[in-house]
């Protein structure tokens, strides 16, 4: 019997409808979607200090922490440091339990440090529901709690700094852990946690000692970034000089954020 469908229904399955096993038609289903790319939002800054860094106002990290204003935003870290620069590493990940009605409750621990192997470096410690999710968190917290840390000389003071300018001690549960200064070429004598650390800071030679827990990761590697910190709070005397104090930002370009205030 010939085909007698219309010349638009040709093509199409049984009865004239989709979905057909007919030649030329849909064929089965819709078929997959195209996978949708993800658009790169425009950072809007929320905070004074991110719409001074975003119009160029303010052009390193040092001006910031010349007069201790607080980081809330880490989109100030990548606008600040050269791209490429900003290097981070997932230290641990490990399962938190908390005991509720229904039953015990498990989340995502995750412990992360970022730095530029020149100066700056930061820890951050994030729970979720989800690895991905508690990964980004402590990546964001890391970036909006970097710190300087200071670099110095073991020896005369010849070429770039590469070691900590004096000992320093950082503590953190029964965790404590010592820094001293070692010549050039040492590299870092050091644990694999607080290496990894001092890398990222941008030490090249210390001599290191801990003591306690040390198998406990997190008050290990919270222990090493409270010694960097320190390296800054000890008054050494090349410090001694009269400071030449300058403008907070905020009163510099107070015309500006006035006006740009929403």
């Amino acid at each position: 019997m010939a085909d007698q469908r219309r010349p638009d229904q040709a093509g199409r399955g049984a009865g004239g409808f989709g979905r057909g096993r007919g030649a030329g038609g849909r064929g089965r289903g819709r078929g997959r979607r195209p996978a949708r790319k993800e658009e790169a939002k425009e950072w809007v800054p929320v905070t004074k200090i991110g719409r001074l860094v975003k119009e160029g106002k303010i052009k390193s990290l040092e001006e910031i922490y010349l007069h201790s204003l607080p980081i809330k935003e880490p989109q100030i870290i990548d606008t600040l440091l050269a791209p490429g620069t900003l290097k981070d590493e997932v230290m641990k990940i490990m399962p938190v339990q908390k005991q509720t009605r229904s039953g015990q409750r498990t989340r995502f621990k995750a412990f992360v440090v970022v730095g530029d192997s020149n100066g700056h470096v930061g820890l951050g410690v994030k729970s979720a529901k989800e690895v991905a999710t508690a990964i980004r968190g402590a990546l964001m917290v890391a970036k909006t709690s970097m710190v300087p840390v200071r670099r110095g000389y073991w020896g005369n003071k010849i070429g770039a700094p590469h070691t900590v300018p004096m000992k320093v001690t950082g503590k953190c549960g029964s965790v404590s852990v010592r820094l001293v200064p070692a010549p050039r070429g040492t590299g870092l004598v050091a644990a694999r946690v607080p290496k990894k650390l001092l890398q990222l800071a941008g030490v090249e030679d210390v001599f290191t000692s801990s003591t306690g827990c040390t198998r406990t990761l997190g008050n290990f590697v919270k222990a090493t970034f409270d010694a960097l910190q320190r390296t800054y709070a000890y008054l050494s005397p090349d410090l001694w000089p009269r400071t030449k104090f300058a403008l907070n930002p905020y009163q510099e370009f107070s015309y500006f954020l006035s006006k740009t205030s929403q």
